[in-house]
């Protein structure tokens, strides 16, 4: 569980690895680094996204210290340094993402208030969104002064098929005891990205490059495209969003970020939660011209 320190990807210095039990006995990875100043602005909690790994933040975590943060991290069950959850370990697995909550608990508990000076503040990215909306739907955040959630996965962004028609079939095909499966070939496009060229997450070359280099230098750190079972875990996470009751439930300030040519989470879904929430701002960055 130790983190890499590559010359085209350095680590930040004074960091250490935090390992960790969730109460269900998966072992997940964390990482902290203390502020770099004597009266520190507060914590900033860092909650990646589907297939993501601390490494891939080092750069964010550097920016954020700069700032007077101390910064904490983790890797979400199945994925990054942290247990995978199948004997296939490059499938992208969860059997339902209110695991995912374990994670936070025992993370907060764990790294965060324990090591952290306050306040703590939340950046969470895509699912990691979807993930800390979620704790504070349910009346635990009470430890969380403010989030910035970039992307947050709400709902699909462009897939080849209606969002019924994924409900239905990966319910089908969890049924069928197929949960465990890769989704099927034609979903898989927009989940494991190969080149720059085209590619649905980043505009910026130099950091798309330096991702793929770290994984394809250490595959242990990867996951591939997401299981049946993930993505019928995924829709149920997102009736959580269609709840009239959400915006009473959601008094934790948050700043919500879309991308106007984001291909994988659904910007509409983003502006419209914004909208509802009376604890929210939105933020939207416009499609660039052309890719840098």
């Amino acid at each position: 569980m130790d983190l890499l320190d590559l010359p085209y990807n350095p680590m930040p210095a004074g960091g250490r690895v935090i390992a960790l039990q969730a109460e269900d006995g998966v072992r997940l990875r964390a990482a902290f680094w203390p502020a770099t100043v004597p009266e520190p602005r507060g914590t900033i909690a860092i909650f990646e996204g589907r297939a993501e790994q601390i490494e891939k933040y080092y750069e964010t975590v550097g920016d954020l210290r700069a700032r007077g943060f101390a910064v904490a991290a983790l890797d979400w069950r199945g994925q990054g340094g942290s247990d995978r959850l199948l004997s296939a370990p490059r499938r992208g697995h969860i059997g339902r993402f209110a695991d995912f909550q374990k994670d936070i608990r025992v993370f907060r508990d764990e790294v965060v208030l324990r090591h952290g000076p306050g306040p703590v503040y939340v950046l969470a990215h895509s699912m990691g969104g979807n993930v800390i909306l979620t704790h504070a739907a349910s009346g635990e955040a009470g430890w969380i002064e403010r989030m910035v959630l970039t992307a947050p996965f709400l709902d699909f962004g462009r897939i080849p098929m209606s969002r019924g028609m994924v409900t239905w079939l990966a319910a089908t095909l969890v049924g069928l005891g197929c949960g465990r499966s890769p989704i099927p070939p034609v979903g898989r496009g927009i989940a494991v990205v190969k080149t720059f060229d085209d590619n649905p997450l980043t505009h910026d070359p130099m950091r798309f490059s330096r991702s793929a280099q770290l994984l394809a230098d250490h595959p242990h750190l990867a996951i591939d495209a997401p299981t049946v079972g993930w993505i019928h875990a995924a829709v149920r996470s997102m009736r959580l969003f269609a709840d009239p009751r959400l915006p009473e439930r959601l008094r934790t300030p948050m700043l919500m970020i879309g991308s106007g040519a984001d291909r994988v989470v659904s910007t509409a879904a983003i502006e419209a939660m914004a909208a509802r929430l009376k604890t929210a701002g939105y933020v939207h960055v416009p499609a660039p011209a052309t890719r840098s």
